[in-house]
């Protein structure tokens, strides 16, 4: 199988991401403003793919991404090696009072018809001085890598994080590896820098080097501008809408060869019904559906691409690297934090129609 994609068949890493770590504090059900303590997960939307290709599919991956040195860092790069990610950073002393920082996610879960609520504090953060030149990507690159990933949420930091991602992503395109993009824009990150309109002037340069963009419908509309169907009336688990934005994606970046989004219709904030679609060389192709029991929705999508990239890798037929996205995107709901505790036998278990029957 190549999906229209050149995938190389060896190299010391099956996927380099490139992005900003992050530590979400989460209280739970209870709003935050009412939490008397909170967990601590560490996250970012690059990483996740990254650590879940580690974790659970057993593949071999790493993350170029800024670190602090200073408590908060030192956490963060714990739970990077305790997911088997390798780590390239580029360091930055913390002054003891300003920073930079490690950017700090606040949520609570909801619960029933109460809806999540997650908000930021990323004043000075490291990642957003990341620039061109940071990283030695030859060195990175010199045993070969398979695939190269990166997002909207690290090119909306900063007018030099953009810019650091053509970089990188060039480099991985001169060193035979597929690069993949998840647009996750980000309404709130945008609007401090520019707003829609400067989103679509970077996202639009930045993928003229994606061979696999993944974006639901209104990612492709704020992200790259490009103008959506009517979708009153219509289940949000219905493909039709992001199926007729295919068209116009391809024809404004004819060398895209993948485009996949999830599919999510939310009844409430925990429960969901649950799917995924990809065009992929030509074909669309469209997962099962399944409700959700959801304990916590954040990391979802990026579940979901890790399983997608994993059929890739691993040469699944391309409705099965589909099912697999979704298999493990679900799961990864039934977890609290961003990351997966999945095992691969429970992803392609439940990619074949597996129940939640006690396993003895």
């Amino acid at each position: 199988m190549n999906y229209g994609l050149n995938i190389p068949q060896k190299g010391a890493f099956d996927l380099i991401a490139l992005g900003a770590m992050v530590h979400r504090l989460d209280s739970g059900v209870l709003p935050f403003r009412k939490a008397p303590g909170c967990q601590i997960h560490v996250s970012g939307g690059e990483f996740n793919v990254a650590a879940n290709l580690a974790d659970c599919f057993r593949l071999r991956t790493g993350i170029a991404t800024a670190m602090v040195d200073y408590p908060v860092g030192e956490l963060i790069a714990e739970r990077v090696r305790a997911m088997g990610v390798q780590s390239f950073y580029r360091h930055f002393k913390h002054d003891g009072v300003h920073g930079p920082n490690m950017a700090t996610v606040y949520s609570d879960r909801g619960q029933g018809v109460r809806a999540p609520v997650v908000f930021y504090n990323r004043s000075n953060e490291a990642a957003a001085q990341l620039k061109p030149g940071d990283f030695d990507w030859k060195k990175i690159f010199a045993g070969g890598a398979r695939w190269f990933h990166s997002g909207g949420i690290f090119a909306a930091l900063s007018p030099t994080t953009s810019d650091l991602i053509i970089e990188a992503a060039q480099a991985a395109k001169a060193a035979g590896a597929v690069v993949s993009f998840d647009l996750n824009y980000r309404a709130k990150l945008w609007q401090v820098s520019g707003g829609q309109q400067r989103a679509v002037a970077v996202l639009d340069r930045l993928i003229q080097n994606v061979d696999v963009l993944v974006g639901n419908e209104e990612d492709l509309q704020m992200g790259l501008g490009i103008p959506g169907p009517q979708t009153s009336g219509r289940s949000k688990l219905d493909p039709a809408a992001f199926i007729e934005m295919i068209d116009k994606v391809i024809k404004k970046h004819p060398h895209i060869k993948v485009v996949a989004t999830t599919l999510r219709e939310v009844h409430s904030t925990n429960r969901h019904s649950w799917g995924g679609v990809a065009w992929i060389n030509g074909k669309t192709y469209l997962s099962p559906t399944c409700d959700l029991d959801v304990l916590d929705r954040v990391g979802g999508g990026d579940g979901f691409a890790a399983g997608l990239f994993f059929g890739f890798l691993t040469g699944a037929s391309e409705e099965e690297a589909v099912k697999l996205g979704w298999a493990h995107g679900a799961l990864l709901t039934t977890f609290p934090g961003d990351t997966s505790m999945a095992t691969v036998e429970q992803v392609r278990d439940f990619a074949k129609g597996g129940s939640a029957r006690i396993q003895r």
